[in-house]
This record gives structure tokens, sequence and C-alpha cells, in this order.
């Protein structure tokens, strides 16, 4: 057996509801400028998908 295996890891990164009370400050804001940079790059994404759906909506009704 490897010493590796009995060595408590942490997650890879951060699950909904996950217990923060274990995290540190300097942690809490990495975790929120993390978070903050998925919010932006969820929104573009959603900005593309309306755009591709206007885009096909006007084309039908021509």
């Amino acid at each position: 057996m490897d010493l590796d295996d009995l060595t408590p890891k942490k997650p890879k990164g951060h699950e909904i509801g996950q217990d923060l009370s274990t995290l540190s400050e300097e942690e809490l804001k990495a975790l929120i400028e993390t978070l903050q940079g998925e919010i932006a790059r969820i929104e573009a994404a959603l900005g593309e998908k309306q755009s591709s759906r206007s885009a096909a909506e006007a084309a039908f009704r021509r």
C-alpha cells in the first residue's frame, strides 16, 4: 500500500453545495474569481446561442 493512498485529497474543483467552512479567506477569494470567470464564460456561450437562434428565426421568416 502506498502512503499517498492514505493522504486526504482536496477536491479537484468546487462542487455546488460544498462545505465552505474548510476554505481559507484566500481560497474563498480565489473561488469567487474562478466562479465569476465561469459565469462570464457561460453568459458568452448563452449570447452566442441566442444570436444563432435569432439568425435562424430571421432566415425562416422570409
